[in-house]
């Protein structure tokens, strides 16, 4: 018999626009599936939301749903851990059926003890390696007691859990490697003010902080830097950015569906991005879950160093930079040795983030 996983995201249901973000959790899915293992993706509806608000929201999820085959796998519960009434959510299962499941593999911090409770068996996936364990010593999150606790920082400190490390993953099958169109630039997705660092020595910890000292890194390179960003309308960061000889694009127009998402990242040369400055202060080698999908699709990525790693090359389909001087010699690298370095870079993804043996090792180590 296969075993039946309820996959809890982080908050998929009130973002419809986030394209990129859906694809973290969609990349553990179909791994999970490739692996052998029913799904049922676990969904929770934030309090103060009409019901005519939750059916649109459900409908734009499971459109986005639909294609990976997980439409009909969608489960909603109460932020108060009730069941959601049908007429409220038609065709979504419940949470009883959800914790009929033999794990809950959980992204979401903040699920209650009482949901959690209800799970033979739980693991939490931990994707903010170094802040998770932070945002806990200080009392700033409560997470619930789980059976298993996994990782994707090669190193982080918690006396209070062991935490076990698996990669972040990506799925071979459904990012293939794809040539890019002539003249492609070297893009990103990021949001641009969004922050998480609390510690007092880090006042800003966002990726415009990270960006600061690149700003003119477009004028020492030979091909376009393109950002995709979720930048309000007419903020001026738009127009200082593309004065620097950046391309800005809206992420919620080129991004704002997985399969737009997909598009997007699969028509560039590569990836270029910084780091926020948590993880180079906290230095656990930390890799966004979007520089997997540019390396599954054989686009090398240029992105910032966040530490040493058991694994993670610095010059190979994965180049990691420390400082602007060394970000211009990488990517002039990587566009001189572009046929070689993209052959890396699927390479990588396979030996390391294949996302069916990612989730089939967290399923060893939940059980």
């Amino acid at each position: 018999m296969s075993l039946t996983v309820c996959l809890a995201p982080r908050s998929c249901l009130p973002y419809p626009n986030g394209g990129g973000y859906l694809w973290i959790f969609l990349n553990w899915a179909l791994g999970l599936r490739a692996a052998g293992c029913n799904i049922i993706w676990l969904e929770g509806i934030p309090p103060g939301l009409g019901p005519d608000r939750v059916q649109g929201l459900t409908e734009a999820l499971k459109e986005r749903l639909r294609p990976y085959g997980f439409a009909d796998a969608l489960a909603l519960y109460a932020a108060s851990g009730q069941d959601v009434p049908a007429t409220v959510a038609p065709g979504c299962l419940d949470l009883a059926a959800a914790v009929e499941a033999e794990l809950l593999l959980n992204f979401r911090y903040s699920l209650t003890r009482e949901v959690v409770g209800r799970f033979r068996r739980s693991a939490l996936v931990d994707i903010d390696p170094g802040l998770l364990q932070m945002w806990i010593a200080k009392d700033l999150i409560d997470v619930a007691k789980h059976g298993t606790y996994l990782t994707i920082g090669e190193q982080v400190h918690d006396p209070g859990r062991t935490w076990h490390h698996v990669p972040p993953c990506v799925s071979l099958d459904w990012w293939p490697p794809r040539p890019a169109p002539a003249e492609a630039p070297f893009t990103t997705v990021a949001h641009w003010y969004a922050s998480g660092w609390v510690d007092a020595d880090e006042t800003a910890d966002d990726k415009r902080s990270g960006f600061l000292p690149l700003l003119d890194l477009p004028r020492s390179v030979s091909r376009p830097l393109e950002l995709a960003l979720d930048l309000p309308a007419g903020d001026p960061q738009a127009r200082l950015l593309e004065a620097r000889g950046w391309r800005v694009r809206d992420a919620h127009i080129v991004a704002g569906t997985p399969w737009d998402y997909q598009r997007y990242v699969q028509d560039s040369l590569g990836e270029f991005s910084c780091a926020k400055p948590a993880y180079r202060h906290l230095g656990n080698a930390w890799l966004s879950d979007r520089t997997l999908c540019y390396l599954a699709s054989g686009k090398p990525a240029v992105v910032e160093y966040t530490g040493p790693s058991a694994f993670l090359p610095d010059d190979g389909g994965l180049l990691r930079f420390r400082g602007p001087e060394e970000a211009a010699v990488l990517l002039e690298r990587a566009i001189d040795d572009y046929a070689n370095q993209s052959a890396l870079a699927r390479a990588l993804a396979e030996e390391h983030f294949d996302a069916r043996r990612v989730a089939a090792r967290a399923l060893e180590l939940a059980a």
